[in-house]
């Protein structure tokens, strides 16, 4: 965690953040082309976080998005929490259909498999998030709907 790190947090839940995620989406993708993949907004803050790299399941257009994740063990966790709005990220839906997808950090990328968890696996999951980014328990009071969480991991050589 770093210095900015309790500003995040508090700026993360503000309620009218949801209609912000594609501009906030857009100059975080700009800064880490600018910075070939080491300096992201959430780097500048403190929080770990990855690009995500997935093929559009209905354009088969690669897509990226910049996603705060949290490391479990040789995995990492992300959540389709998009500050909690009320609609499931793309991302989400292209992550469940595809095979395999591309994370990207400081440079390097790996390629992944993606397991949506559910029952105990989530809420230990989710607990363990929840540490991170404090925020994860606001989204999902804000949300009717279950935010899907997911655990990538690296495909084998």
């Amino acid at each position: 965690m770093g210095l900015l790190t309790p500003l995040a947090v508090r700026i993360g839940a503000i309620s009218w953040m949801p209609r912000l995620l594609p501009q906030i989406t857009r100059l975080d993708r700009g800064l880490q082309r600018v910075s070939r993949g080491y300096i992201g907004i959430l780097d500048i803050v403190g929080l770990p976080n990855i690009m995500l790299t997935v093929n559009g399941r209905i354009s088969g257009e690669l897509r990226r998005t910049p996603l705060l994740c949290v490391r479990d063990g040789a995995h990492l966790l992300v959540a389709g929490s998009s500050f909690g709005a009320p609609r499931t990220p793309q991302w989400v839906h292209n992550l469940r259909e595809a095979p395999t997808s591309l994370v990207e950090k400081s440079g390097r990328s790996v390629e992944v498999e993606a397991e949506e968890l559910t029952s105990h696996e989530r809420e230990r999951a989710w607990a363990l998030m929840c540490v991170v980014w404090p925020n994860y328990a606001l989204y999902e009071r804000r949300t009717d709907r279950l935010i899907p969480v997911f655990r990538l991991t690296p495909v084998s050589a």
